[in-house]
């Protein structure tokens, strides 16, 4: 088969489930050589797509093609040039990591020699070359994600769905996650991943904002930034959950986001509400080590965009 310009392509891809629109009417485009990101919160609709485009699930209306098939039609023929790995990745415990990739190999008619070259490139970038001989129920949450994306990519796909792959996976592992997957991209890959982790979004090519079964964006991540019509005041604090208390209801501030020792404030206009929200702290005797007009992150442009600019937003 060859490298194709267009890997995914989906239109008006709709799908209900008994009193819910899971899915509503996407459509997007991801060529080969990028990863594309479906970011959003639980219920958003992530799973369902990926099933979709993996031809697990039959989409009610709208089509999709996938490394050249119709997914719908002939779901069967496109599998072989797919790897979809789900939440739970079916790994089998009671073999080795060894005997897990083997065994994946044989599924997809990998000879022995491609097989032993493949599989020692990937546990290399995986750090796991040394965990070849340990029993896969053994290895760690994050490890087992590692094992889980060495299996499904053992067979060189076209395309891989990945459903929230680092979701619960430690910073080192999550490190090495990635490390893969940009080491795939010289190889024509599309690589289509969901995630409720806001800031992956950042690693990713271009990034799809999804809520309740729709795009609100899609673009590169710099591009989505530019989506926010107001500005974003960071306020660093030991107190953030005070500070978001205070300033959530100050003239000027539409949305606040808290996460770790800071506070995001989304503002009508940041030059004038600066000087505004430093005296209501110091009003307020409430410590603060920085008040400064910062870059929107793209958690910043979600949570505006869902929450009806009526503050309150957590990370």
């Amino acid at each position: 088969m060859s490298p194709l310009t267009t890997a995914i392509r989906a239109s008006e891809l709709t799908k209900h489930f008994p009193g819910v629109l899971a899915v509503d009417h996407l459509s997007f485009e991801v060529p080969a050589g990028e990863i594309f990101g479906l970011v959003g919160p639980d219920g958003a609709g992530k799973t369902t797509t990926l099933r979709m485009l993996a031809g697990v699930l039959t989409p009610d209306s709208g089509s999709a093609t996938v490394a050249g098939v119709d997914i719908v039609r002939e779901s069967e023929a496109a599998k072989p040039h797919i790897s979809y790995m789900p939440q739970r990745f079916g790994l089998y415990e009671d073999l080795t990591v060894g005997e897990n990739i083997r065994f994946y190999a044989d599924v997809f008619g990998v000879s022995r020699t491609e097989r032993e070259q493949r599989a020692r490139q990937l546990l290399e970038a995986a750090a796991m070359s040394q965990f070849e001989n340990r029993l896969a129920g053994k290895l760690s949450g994050g490890m087992k994600q590692k094992l889980g994306l060495v299996c499904a990519l053992i067979h060189r796909p076209h395309v891989i769905l990945l459903d929230e792959p680092t979701n619960g996976v430690d910073p080192v592992s999550r490190r090495d996650f990635w490390h893969i997957l940009y080491s795939l991209l010289g190889e024509n890959i599309a690589i289509v991943m969901s995630t409720a982790y806001l800031d992956e979004a950042e690693r990713c090519h271009r990034v799809a904002l999804l809520h309740q079964g729709r795009i609100l964006f899609s673009d590169t991540p710099s591009q989505l930034k530019k989506h926010l019509p107001v500005a974003v005041v960071a306020v660093v604090s030991p107190s953030p959950r005070l500070v978001q208390t205070l300033l959530a209801n100050a003239e000027g501030v539409l949305n606040v986001v808290l996460g770790g020792d800071g506070v995001h404030l989304v503002v009508d206009d940041a030059e004038r509400r600066i000087p505004e929200l430093r005296r209501h702290m110091v009003s307020a005797a409430l410590p603060f080590q920085s008040i400064e007009h910062v870059t929107p992150s793209i958690e910043d442009l979600f949570v505006a965009a869902t929450s009806g600019g009526d503050g309150g937003g957590e990370r």
